[in-house]
């Protein structure tokens, strides 16, 4: 087998599929991505068994065959070349030769036959996209996904898909962010699946802001989303979401209309005098003003004060300033909405011109 590509085209897919590969593993092989060119197209894929990337590209110069390449070495190999630079890579028996310009490396590679293969299980369902919508509704939630929680469902992101609508979800028991994406073509029946953390943290990788439609196929225990140059998939949490629509919430009718950059720079400069490890701040609500107040044990305090489109007053309520700077950091508009019921009931923070992105914030106490 031998194959040659120019750095860049060589080194697009390879950072696609490289972050998949785990530093440690239990198995040796799995710190190798399979190499294999069939037909003039080059493919690379990479699993740690419970997710798995395939990249691709047209190789018009090479000979067929297969081989395993250490993932992380060869990755960096190439991304330090020079540009423009023509890599020439050939195979023999489990020594893989890489040649460019005047730079030699010898790796060592293993037989294609031990790489794990991956069976092609069945798809229930095919549901198309617009990649950007899905990009944004992703980024616009994976930030509140659960870490190394004993609820091993909430360490990951909800996919539920019904209709003509995908909703985005994820909460950590503190705080809840929710993203409505339009979908081309929806399910048959009514679908909840939970993409697991490193699923949702490679698909924010791999996803582009483009206009192309790409389809996502959905099987028992897997999701897999094809585009041409790429594969991917991942097994699914096998847990029931808890009912995230009863934790938006209702009646939350007191309406504070602030300027979303303006408050971020507040929250950010009153937390320096909030304690450390709870980093709470203190919103008060006054007709024509938002109060971020914080305090810590060494008794100083923070005030700052925003101008705010509201005529409520008379209310005080206590939050994480770090989960409400992520909430408003994941909304695209100049302008942020803060919906608040009572000083002991949740926040909800969202875009005023639509409800397509919300993001509830428990209150905690001060």
């Amino acid at each position: 087998m031998r194959f040659a590509l120019t750095r860049e085209v060589l080194l697009k897919p390879l950072q696609q599929v490289v972050g998949v590969v785990e530093k440690r593993q239990t198995l040796a092989v799995l710190s190798n991505l399979l190499v294999q060119l069939q037909g003039g197209t080059l493919s690379m894929t990479a699993t740690d068994l419970e997710v798995e990337m395939v990249a691709r590209v047209t190789c018009s110069d090479g000979e067929d065959g297969a081989i395993t390449i250490p993932a992380r070495k060869w990755f960096e190999i190439v991304r330090a070349l020079p540009d423009g630079v023509m890599v020439n890579v050939a195979v023999n028996g489990d020594r893989i030769s890489v040649n460019a310009g005047r730079s030699r490396y010898t790796l060592a590679g293993l037989a294609a036959e031990e790489y794990p293969s991956t069976d092609e299980t069945e798809v229930i369902e095919r549901i198309r996209v617009q990649e950007g919508a899905l990009k944004r509704g992703f980024e616009s939630t994976a930030f509140a996904m659960a870490q190394q929680d004993v609820r091993f469902y909430l360490n990951g992101l909800l996919l539920d898909a019904e209709g003509s609508v995908l909703r985005c979800v994820a909460t950590d028991g503190h705080r809840l962010a929710l993203s409505e994406v339009e979908l081309q073509a929806g399910p048959q029946v009514k679908r909840q699946l939970i993409v697991p953390r490193k699923g949702v943290l490679e698909l924010l990788r791999l996803l582009e802001a483009s206009d192309r439609e790409i389809e996502l196929e959905v099987g028992r225990n897997h999701i897999r989303l094809r585009r041409e140059d790429v594969s991917f998939s991942s097994k699914l949490i096998d847990g029931r979401f808890p009912d995230y629509e009863a934790v938006i919430p209702l009646g939350a009718d007191k309406e504070v209309r602030v300027d979303r950059d303006v408050l971020r720079a507040s929250l950010q400069r009153a937390v320096i005098l909030s304690n450390e490890k709870y980093r709470g701040v203190r919103l008060e609500v006054e007709p024509g003003v938002l109060r971020v107040v914080a305090h810590n044990p060494e008794q100083e305090e923070a005030v700052e004060e925003v101008e705010a489109d509201t005529t409520i007053g008379g209310l005080s309520i206590g939050f994480n300033a770090g989960y409400l700077l992520e909430a408003l950091g994941a909304l695209s508009e100049d302008q942020a909405l803060l919906l608040f019921r009572d000083s002991a009931s949740s926040a909800l923070v969202r875009e005023p011109s639509h409800a397509l992105n919300r993001h509830v914030v428990m209150p905690m106490r001060l």
